[in-house]
């Protein structure tokens, strides 16, 4: 299938690979990409620049396709060696990266002058058109739906694609909510040019996490989720656990007297407890509503095919035979 993002990346297929921590790792990333989508490394899972160059040679000894690399700009007090970072992406001629989180303006000079496609995740039409202006080549449009960060709007993709579609001139990926054909196609149809998958991918043979989580995915519904840190203006969609529910008692408790201190316990260092040890309760850990239609854990390769097979079908068959049935007018 050819898209502007197919185009652009120079991939087969238009579906892309979230960037997720703990589970953006070489082995799902090289799946993607050997599949024809786009695999992406998740940079801060690694604890050093050294470990994610480490990381990227790992995955380009498995794959001779197109991967990137996601580099999430965070909100904090010291932030992490981001020159260093973008430095191992350099040296390791990835020509992706997926930018997150606060604006990427700072280092875009250093990627485009390294010869660096960038796409930035954004959860607002409005955040969309200032990566459009600040020289990003295109955007990932991030729905209510999503795993993670859905922003503080609350606009689901049925509203937020189509206003995408209207206001940007860069091709743009529908982010949140994203499983299979029907997903891709109606993606389409509103007007994106591909699809971003996180949580379908966990649920895959070759995503590298801890069988609990897989088996979790699968038993949840799209009831399933909750949003956390809404009162810090930090708010997260996550599958519901123990370890959630302690932290929505805690924002009941003290409403907007809440600080990032008092949930700690619950938000961090909880991916490792999680993806690698399966403490499902833990804390709180991303998944989208998506869940509620992941029933099955193929490989990536029968992932990919069967969604493509089914597109092609929806498009080709179902589609187009209502338009043929339609009587003359």
């Amino acid at each position: 299938m050819r898209t502007r993002i197919t185009e652009l990346l120079g991939i087969e297929r238009p579906i892309i690979q979230g960037g997720m921590h703990f589970v953006g790792l070489a082995e799902l990333s090289s799946a993607v990409s050997n599949a024809g989508g786009l695999g992406i490394i998740t940079a801060l899972t690694q604890p050093t620049p050294a470990a994610l160059a480490a990381e990227i040679a790992r995955c380009r000894s498995m794959t001779d396709k197109p991967f990137g690399v996601n580099l999430t700009f965070l909100p904090v007090r010291t932030p992490p060696d981001y020159a260093g970072y973008i430095q191992a992406i350099i040296d390791g001629g990835v020509k992706i990266v997926e930018t997150a989180g606060n604006n990427p303006q700072q280092w875009m000079p250093l990627l485009k002058e390294a010869g660096i496609k960038v796409i930035h995740k954004c959860t607002a039409v409005r955040h969309a058109l200032k990566a459009q202006n600040i020289g990003c080549d295109a955007v990932s449009v991030d729905g209510f739906e999503c795993g993670g960060h859905p922003g503080e709007d609350d606009v689901p993709n049925f509203i937020l694609l189509p206003r995408a579609a209207e206001a940007l001139r860069v091709p743009f990926i529908a982010s949140g909510g994203m499983a299979d054909a029907r997903s891709l196609v109606a993606a389409l149809a509103l007007g994106a040019d591909g699809i971003n998958m996180g949580t379908r991918f966990i649920a895959t043979q070759e995503a590298t996490v801890h069988e609990n989580v897989k088996q979790a995915i699968l038993a949840a519904t799209e009831l399933d989720t909750r949003l956390v840190m809404r009162p810090l203006r930090n708010t997260e969609r996550v599958l519901v656990n123990k370890g959630v529910e302690r932290l929505l008692e805690k924002e009941r408790q003290l409403g907007a007297a809440i600080t990032f201190a008092d949930i700690v316990s619950e938000v961090g260092g909880v991916y490792p407890k999680v993806m690698q040890n399966g403490e499902l309760d833990a804390g709180a850990w991303s998944c989208g509503m998506v869940a509620g239609l992941i029933h099955d854990i193929p490989t990536v390769r029968e992932l990919m095919d069967r969604i493509m097979n089914e597109a092609e079908h929806i498009v080709s068959q179902r589609l187009a035979g209502m338009f043929a049935a339609a009587p003359a007018h």
